[in-house]
């Protein structure tokens, strides 16, 4: 990657007019945060029998969401030069300078004490510290270093993204238990297939960025491969919790009809190497972890355990 990154000079904002509310909002990642959001909240009632307080949903998911968006404003920041070389993201806030990088840092400040005086005060203090390291872990850890350390980036840097259920399970019970580390290693097993399709799409942008992402140190090839790899151990783990009585029937025949879907895919990109392919896998791999958790939480108001 001898390439010379080309970045769009930064464009400095002359009126202050010209920074609105929603500029602060696109810093925070809302559709990221979302996703989030709605894991947590499937962690959340699957935690216990029956639906959780209204404060614990209240409170519990604005506090992982405040964090979650301290987190996303600081990528904001640490990305500022890649953001201007790939065409999704040279519009971002920082990346054109309608927000200064010590103000959006200030904001992410901002953010994340009022996360954890949410999480301490109104949920519990575990929950609040995990919390809190799925931020560093994220905005420190994976951005910071992991991101242009090593073709593996995501597959390591993937466990603070795998941590909202976690967190919405702790927010009830204020324990780690096994069936909540299950729902975790579901998402990190989904996560490398469903980065490193996006990745092969954008393949150029990345290799421009200087970002070593697989398809750019290993070729689409190499990442194919493990795209279906990865997906047959996802649709392996996917069934740990029939397997362990967390789940039932339902979740059984849910989980492999979509993991099954899922292995499609990537058997046709693995065949065709298409980036449209890639594409389609990729946005197929956010429906399929949507409507995963979504027949789990159907299943446990149905399935009663024996």
């Amino acid at each position: 990657m001898s390439e010379q990154v080309k970045a769009l000079p930064i464009q400095n904002p002359t009126h202050a007019s010209t920074i609105s509310w929603r500029d602060y909002l696109e810093l925070t990642k809302p559709r990221v945060v979302a996703l989030m959001i709605l894991t947590s909240v499937i962690g959340m009632l699957l935690a216990a029998p029956g639906v959780p307080g209204g404060s614990v949903l209240l409170f519990g998911n604005l506090g992982i969401a405040l964090l979650a968006g301290a987190a996303a404003v600081v990528n904001h920041v640490v990305d500022q030069k890649i953001d201007t070389v790939m065409a999704r993201t040279r519009k971002r806030p920082v990346a054109t300078g309608r927000i200064a990088p010590l103000d959006a840092l200030l904001f992410a400040t901002v953010l994340a004490a009022l996360g954890m005086v949410v999480l301490v005060w109104q949920v519990n203090e575990l929950t609040a510290w995990l919390t809190l390291a799925s931020l560093v872990g994220y905005a420190g850890v994976y951005t910071l270093f992991l991101k242009r350390a090593t073709p593996q980036n995501i597959v390591i840097g993937g466990l603070a993204g795998a941590m909202p259920p976690l967190l919405g399970w702790t927010a009830v019970t204020g324990q780690v238990e096994g069936h909540a580390l299950l729902l975790v290693l579901i998402i990190f097993a989904w996560t490398p297939p469903h980065f490193w399709a996006l990745a092969i799409h954008r393949k150029e942008e990345y290799a421009k960025a200087g970002i070593p992402m697989l398809p750019v140190t290993h070729g689409n090839r190499y990442t194919e491969l493990h795209i279906l790899l990865y997906t047959l151990m996802l649709l392996a783990v996917s069934l740990l919790p029939f397997v362990t009585g967390m789940s039932g029937g339902i979740y059984l025949v849910g989980a492999l009809a979509l993991g099954l879907r899922f292995l499609q895919y990537a058997v046709r990109l693995l065949r065709g190497d298409d980036r449209r392919v890639a594409l389609n896998t990729f946005k197929y791999s956010i429906t399929y972890l949507m409507a995963l958790f979504v027949v789990l939480l159907v299943d446990h108001f149905v399935f009663v355990p024996a």
